[in-house]
């Protein structure tokens, strides 16, 4: 009883390796292995290095923009038209402005996304589910393991990426001593060149700590996703029930079965014809069987295939029907011939073996 007990404990345990069925289930449900903080550093690698490119454009777009409000805008009668009027060209100015930086936001969320896990469309994880506000299933959450890593993750992203910031800042600290010397332009010049280099700094060593945080992902992906040996056992079950993968799978015998079969005509010693509708080769190998034996047999096309594998092999090929049909019938591809044929069929023999001067 309690060996029983113990070997149906090992069989729900979860020591084996994803079945390629379950991966593709659980992607189709949007579930992957897949690291928000690559995305997040390249989103922000990509933006900042857009800044640091149109930056100039910017300052100009938004200086245009102060100078025109300032000078021309100012002196205008508040109506509709002109609120309008001037919400309108701020909004066009401003989508300019952002355009560059959306659009290569967009295309690193979805190269970032790419990198990790190829391309998906799934609305699986859109859907209501009344598990995801399941209250002790939240609080199981929150106080998981999973969630002691992630936390963990997080203070040390925090203090890591806080130490190159200072970093930066502590290298600059003797020009940010004397801003008071220096105009309002070069003063925001100076900043915005220490804030570039700290964005980017920044984002390169959270690039370097999300290739960590990928590998952990994966290798927790992995861990979820192990099956029990009963797991294994139920999903081929359920696979081998599937009417249409069975006929799949028969299908696919049916074919590999017929290349082995076909593989061994060139070596059977002679082929039995109908001539049309039968062909059966046969092998006599002493070391074998002790008797001749079948090594293929089809009718009608495969029966046309062994024939001219046959010819094209030099294989004899002689007519029989009475004997040919009944061959076909009464055995199977690699039994030996019963003793009811071993006259007819050693006749045969006899023949291709004089013809062949093998006697």
């Amino acid at each position: 009883m309690h060996l029983k007990m113990d070997l149906q404990f090992f069989a729900g345990e979860k020591t084996e390796k994803a079945t390629p069925k379950k991966r593709q289930d659980e992607r189709r449900k949007g579930k992957v292995a897949k690291s928000q903080d690559v995305n997040t550093a390249i989103l922000l690698l990509f933006a900042f290095m857009i800044l640091v490119t149109f930056g100039p454009f910017m300052k100009d777009s938004m200086t245009a923009l102060y100078t025109h409000t300032f000078t021309e805008f100012i002196h205008w009668e508040v109506t509709e038209n002109t609120v309008q009027h001037i919400f309108t060209g701020a909004a066009a100015e401003a989508a300019k402005m952002l355009a560059p930086i959306m659009l290569v936001a967009i295309v690193a969320v979805f190269g970032s996304n790419l990198l990790q896990i190829g391309f998906l469309f799934t609305t699986e994880p859109l859907k209501f589910d009344l598990k995801k506000i399941d209250p002790i299933k939240g609080a199981k959450r929150i106080f998981s393991i999973r969630a002691l890593v992630e936390l963990l993750k997080s203070l040390f992203k925090i203090v890591f990426i806080g130490a190159i910031t200072f970093m930066v800042i502590w290298i600059y600290k003797d020009e940010m001593m004397m801003l008071s010397f220096k105009t309002a332009e070069s003063a925001m010049a100076f900043f915005g060149r220490v804030t570039a280099i700290m964005g980017i700094a920044a984002t390169i060593a959270l690039l370097f700590l999300s290739v960590f945080d990928y590998a952990y992902q994966r290798y927790d992906f992995e861990k979820n996703m192990r099956m029990s040996k009963q797991d294994i056992k139920d999903e081929y079950k359920n696979i081998e029930g599937d009417p249409l993968i069975k006929s799949k799978l028969k299908e696919k015998q049916r074919q590999m079965a017929a290349s082995r079969m076909m593989s061994e005509v060139p070596n059977a010693d002679v082929v039995i014809t109908n001539p049309t509708h039968f062909a059966v080769a046969i092998k006599y190998d002493e070391e074998k069987a002790a008797a001749p034996y079948i090594v293929a047999k089809g009718i009608d096309e495969i029966a046309l295939k062994i024939k001219e594998a046959a010819k094209a092999n030099n294989v004899a090929t002689v007519e029989n029907r009475p004997l040919a049909r009944s061959l076909y019938s009464a055995i199977e591809i690699g039994d030996v011939i019963p003793e009811d044929f071993f006259q007819a069929v050693a006749e045969i023999l006899a023949y291709v073996y004089k013809l062949e001067n093998k006697v």
